[in-house]
């Protein structure tokens, strides 16, 4: 296991937010969804490609509150800039399980 200090976790921006937009992602090398997720009045709305397919259909993540990393350089995929890192875990099969929060918190929450 690789430790890190509290600091360097203090400097991880995972927030709270919820999907406002999903589209296919044909373009994607392996099955993904473009997805837009509104992290609040500071932040905004910001866009990400995301291989969630198995597990979530377009309309089953609309309104869904859901946790973002959003301090990671943008990266293009496939011509679509990801703005964010949607954070989850791999199931048995490798597919991914989206981290979300219950009860509903604001968007823009800081996971502490």
């Amino acid at each position: 296991m690789n430790t890190i200090t509290y600091e360097d976790f203090s400097r991880v921006e995972l927030l709270s937010g919820t999907v406002v937009k999903v589209e296919p992602f044909p373009r994607a090398i392996k099955p993904a969804y473009k997805v837009w997720v509104d992290f609040g009045p500071k932040i905004g709305i910001k866009q990400t490609s995301a291989q969630v397919t198995k597990h979530y259909t377009p309309e089953g993540l609309l309104g869904r509150l859901v946790v973002g990393c959003v301090n990671l350089p943008p990266r293009n995929i496939a011509g679509f800039m990801s703005e964010f890192l949607l954070v989850g875990f791999a199931d048995t099969e490798g597919a991914v399980c989206l981290v979300t929060i219950d009860p509903k918190v604001p968007e823009g929450q800081k996971l502490f």
